[in-house]
């Protein structure tokens, strides 16, 4: 067992401990990372698959994620644009397929006036609460006590209209059940992005792509930072702490250290021993924080055939096997790739299958939206975050009900020289990897303060 010392130690070489690391090493500041994995990039992760290039975590970049995007051109990294020519697609409960233009579904006109209506409110609520302090709110408790399928249904009796806008929020971020989380919980998710209208808006939310993919931003920073203090396949075991150093420990080593940044999602600080042990909050709250559950869908054919039928590769389907679905052919290739997603129960649904018969179900999918071309990929692979050792689910954590008011504002404090910083617990880009950049960043800049 070796022995090391530096003046501060960070758990996780993600986009929030690596952002760190960067802040903290331009400080001047002796800093050793340590990463469970053989790789960086935590929830960002690009790999090539039977010879195609996939993104199998984090992606975008939409235009308010200043800090990502600074960081990205600080680098010297080109990014590019999704691809959203031509017409969407949408089925409705009952199977129908609209082709459609514009941002709202093609449904009936009062199912659309009370998507506008609820689109409204959570716009309000989203602006008036805010994502630094939601817990504040006069209504916090009232809010965090209600799940979000049975607050809209509160709001409106359009069954359709309920089933879509929770489709953004349930299915397409948090990948949980609406009746699982909080409408409080939703808000955040809402005024993270700026509102809930960007939230919803694919266009914005979903703007633009790394060249080379989203994990290499990771692999710059470390490269840059050095193999001796970005050290792989060195999982934490423990953690020994008063209130003015750490001993940290993996199989193979020991590194002491003034500060620590556990930077791993909360629902992994458990595989940590603490000596003396977290306060009773910490090991409360740490409980009712859990991530959700999501396959990510890669399908990659000859061409790009949607985009011959006018089509911009983009669907959406509350109902359908595959919720979501969009053109994802990386920058300047030939052949064209679409990525879908799988949330909650029917991602439960999938993995209770054999191989064959959840590829052929998935496929199906896919084809109900872009045709039949759509059942013949030449490379097909599926993300699966919820079975690897270091994430256990995606795209991250989100509280219990009743949970974010009763113990968010807590979550970011440190405890003694423990920091915590992740996309989880970040405010502006919550689970985005602008957030990771973002609290990364600031918890390396409030060491700084402390230790300065």
């Amino acid at each position: 067992m070796s022995e090391e010392s530096c003046d501060v130690v960070i758990i996780g070489a993600g986009p929030s401990g690596l952002s760190a690391a960067r802040r903290l090493h331009r400080a001047g500041r002796s800093v050793i990372v340590l990463e469970a994995r053989d790789r960086v990039g935590g929830r960002t992760w690009t790999e090539h698959i039977d010879g195609q290039m996939y993104e199998l975590g984090g992606q975008w970049i939409s235009p308010d994620q200043t800090a990502l995007l600074t960081l990205v051109d600080e680098l010297g990294k080109d990014t590019y644009p999704r691809y959203r020519e031509g017409d969407s697609v949408y089925i409705s409960p009952d199977g129908t397929r609209t082709v459609y233009s514009g941002e709202m579904f093609p449904v009936g006109e009062s199912t659309q006036a009370e998507m506008e209506r609820l689109t409204g409110i959570l716009d309000e609520l989203a602006a008036r609460i805010g994502p630094q302090a939601p817990w504040d709110a006069e209504d916090a408790a009232a809010l965090d006590s209600i799940s979000f399928h049975h607050w809209l249904r509160q709001q409106s009796d359009d069954e359709l209209a309920c089933e879509n806008i929770g489709l953004f929020i349930a299915g397409g971020m948090l990948t949980k059940p609406a009746t699982t989380f909080s409408t409080l919980q939703a808000v955040l998710m809402a005024a993270s992005a700026g509102s809930f209208s960007n939230l919803v808006d694919d266009h914005f939310i979903l703007d633009r792509r790394v060249v080379g993919g989203m994990q290499s931003v990771s692999v710059q920073i470390a490269a840059e930072l050095g193999a001796e203090t970005v050290r792989l396949d060195q999982p934490v075991r423990s953690i020994e702490w008063s209130q003015n150093s750490v001993r940290v420990s993996t199989d193979e080593l020991n590194v002491r250290a003034a500060r620590a940044i556990v930077a791993v999602p909360p629902n992994l600080y458990s595989r940590i021993s603490y000596d003396p042990p977290l306060p009773r909050l910490q090991q409360i709250f740490h409980q009712h924080q859990s991530m959700g559950l999501v396959i990510k869908v890669h399908a990659t054919y000859e061409i790009p055939f949607w985009r011959e039928a006018g089509l911009c590769g983009t669907g959406f389907g509350a109902s359908q096997l595959v919720q979501e679905v969009y053109d994802n052919t990386n920058h300047g290739e030939e052949q064209g790739t679409l990525v879908g997603f799988i949330s909650d129960v029917n991602a439960d649904e999938m993995w209770a299958l054999d191989e064959e018969t959840r590829r052929t179900r998935i496929l199906e999918s896919l084809a109900d939206f872009l045709g039949p071309k759509a059942l013949s990929p030449s490379v097909f692979y599926l993300s699966d975050f919820g079975a690897e050792e270091w994430t256990r689910g995606a795209y991250a954590t989100s509280y219990d009900l009743g949970g974010l008011h009763r113990w968010g504002r807590f979550q970011n404090d440190p405890v003694g020289p423990l920091h915590f910083a992740s996309s989880d617990i970040a405010a502006e880009g919550y689970q985005h990897v602008d957030g990771a950049v973002r609290i990364g960043t600031a918890t390396a800049e409030r060491i700084l303060g402390e230790i300065s």
